[in-house]
């Protein structure tokens, strides 16, 4: 969510940089402290099946991430115009939420798209089910980090925009 704040607060540009440095700090953690998931966020981490590890990873682990530093600035510009002045903290809970989504939504799509073998061999998964197992996940946990991302951005944004005076 500092991702989020940082994108509507400081703008699509210090968002993306956050973004960024939030996706090194997945790759840092994926290659050094490795999980049963990590060959798809490190290129140091072999694929399951593989003795090597693959270059794809890093979109997954940077890609997501630096457009969650992006997303939610224009979306926040865009339901700001919609809206108007008075619908200020509905812009910020759907501009968290759109947040939210866009990482959930792009890296388990980016990983069925450029890992769906591995990741379904990783998790003992039929082919057939890794689709359905990716929408499991972006259900069960990516609505409610939405709600939560809603939340949490729409208190932090308004109070800092109401008190402080931002100079972008």
């Amino acid at each position: 969510m500092p991702v989020i704040i940082g994108s509507i607060l400081l703008g699509p540009k210090i968002g993306a940089g956050l973004g960024l440095v939030f996706g090194f700090t997945s790759l840092y953690n994926n290659t050094f402290a490795p999980t049963i998931l990590s060959f798809a966020f490190s290129p140091a981490i072999p694929v399951p099946g593989t003795d090597r590890g693959s270059f794809a990873a890093l979109i997954i682990a940077l890609l997501p991430r630096i457009l969650v530093g992006v997303f939610p600035y224009y979306s926040y510009k865009l339901f700001t115009r919609l809206l108007k002045e008075k619908g200020r903290m509905f812009s910020l809970a759907l501009s968290g939420i759109v947040g939210s989504l866009t990482n959930t939504i792009l890296v388990m799509h980016l990983i069925y798209f450029l890992f769906r073998d591995a990741y379904g061999n990783a998790y003992h998964l039929a082919m057939d089910a890794v689709y359905k197992t990716v929408l499991t996940i972006i259900f069960a946990n990516g609505i409610p980090e939405a709600v939560l991302a809603a939340v949490i951005t729409t208190a932090v944004c308004h109070t800092l925009l109401r008190n402080v005076k931002l100079n972008y």
